[in-house]
């Protein structure tokens, strides 16, 4: 069983959240003969043959998905339809989450790849890794800086994935 677990991040927090997805899948898929788990950034996927799932992710800004994993959907889309695909969303920060409406625009990605399942977990704002603009958006909008990730609830869903992973091979990992 080879996985690629690939995010597209545009300061580093949700490329964070494809590590931990990936360490987890590797720690619960560790016994199985061949299994593999690959972490690469969205915008350095080259090649999709010779991976049986996939887990992707990208921030969310202004509600949508970074182009480069978008990119990495469409080419799965095209050519790996067939293998299964979860996909995840970073974005939301503070308590309440803000913006108060986070709307994160991911039906197209859902319907082109068939992806089993979506999730959405909460994101950073690091104060010191925002251009002036970005700076500008969070003050109109308010939000609070911070770490807003809930790794437990990330760990506990790559656990899942690595579940049904097992639960589709009958029960072990596939080679």
């Amino acid at each position: 069983m080879r996985v690629l677990v690939s995010a597209a991040s545009r300061h580093g927090s949700t490329g964070e959240m494809a590590e931990r997805i990936g360490a987890v899948l590797r720690a619960q898929l560790a016994d199985g003969p061949g299994s593999r788990v690959d972490v690469v950034p969205a915008d350095a996927v080259v090649d999709l043959d010779g991976y049986d799932a996939f887990v992707l992710g990208s921030a969310v800004y202004m509600g949508r998905w970074l182009d480069s994993a978008l990119r990495v959907s469409r080419r799965y889309g095209r050519d790996r339809r067939d293998r299964p695909m979860w996909l995840f969303s970073s974005g939301p920060i503070g308590d309440p989450p803000k913006p108060d409406q986070q709307q994160v625009d991911v039906e197209s990605v859902v319907r082109v790849t068939r992806a089993r399942e979506h999730r959405l977990f909460g994101g950073v704002l690091d104060r010191h890794r925002l251009g002036f603009g970005e700076r500008a958006v969070v003050a109109a909008l308010r939000a609070p800086y911070g770490d807003f990730r809930d790794w437990a609830a990330i760990e506990a869903w790559a656990r899942d994935i690595a579940f049904e992973l097992r639960a589709s091979s009958g029960g072990r990992v596939a080679a």
